[in-house]
């Protein structure tokens, strides 16, 4: 069970790689916008700093800009690509060159294409589809079930320590998320008073 961290930003990007254990990044075209660069000079640098796959989702649809990105990095760039059905052509045509995952998946079904498709991995959107009227544990328990031996699920849209316990519980293979939510998950109040009595203890 992997974890990712969900970001373009560099200086994550280091702080996340120095805990060594954070598997991979996965970013898209909103926070690549955020840092006000160029994707290609962006995912470039993140690749420098992650040994781990970096995810970088296409925002022409063309092969000519899977290929320069594939290009980066071809051992450790996936592909992120937007679930609908013109795209699962796309997902087909480049899974055997390059790791696909489609992308903002939000019914099984979706998720059953990607898989035919040959997408490595399946990314539903836990939490948004939640706070949408849905039930986002509920998708990635429902996916979980039906995913062949060759596709993982990483979710992804994960609010709290939680949603993503939950999400891990429910089946998903790996999560991703923010910085800040990493620094969440690993403190909790009971932790920090026992710390605090140790230190006490052992200053006495």
């Amino acid at each position: 069970m992997a974890l990712f961290l969900d970001s373009a930003d560099v200086a994550d990007a280091r702080r996340a790689m120095e805990l060594g254990f954070v598997a991979g990044i996965t970013t898209n075209p909103t926070l690549i916008a955020r840092t006000g660069r160029p994707a290609l000079e962006v995912i470039a640098e993140l690749c420098a700093i992650s040994k781990g796959p970096v995810f970088y989702q296409l925002t022409t649809g063309t092969e000519d800009e899977a290929r320069r990105f594939h290009a980066l990095a071809p051992s450790r760039i996936v592909l992120k690509i937007p679930a609908s059905l013109s795209r699962r052509r796309l997902v087909a045509s480049l899974s055997s060159e390059s790791p696909c995952a489609v992308t903002a998946i939000f019914s099984a079904a979706q998720a059953y294409l990607a898989c035919q498709a040959g997408a490595r991995y399946v990314i539903p959107y836990v939490n948004r589809l939640t706070r949408l009227g849905g039930d986002g544990i509920a998708l990635v328990r429902r996916i979980a079930a039906i995913l062949g031996p060759d596709t993982e699920l990483l979710a992804a849209s994960l609010k709290s320590p939680a949603e993503v316990v939950d999400a891990l519980a429910a089946g998903a293979h790996h999560v991703t998320v923010p910085w800040k939510l990493i620094e969440e998950m690993a403190e909790h109040r009971l932790s920090a008073l026992a710390v605090e009595e140790f230190a006490r203890a052992a200053s006495s």
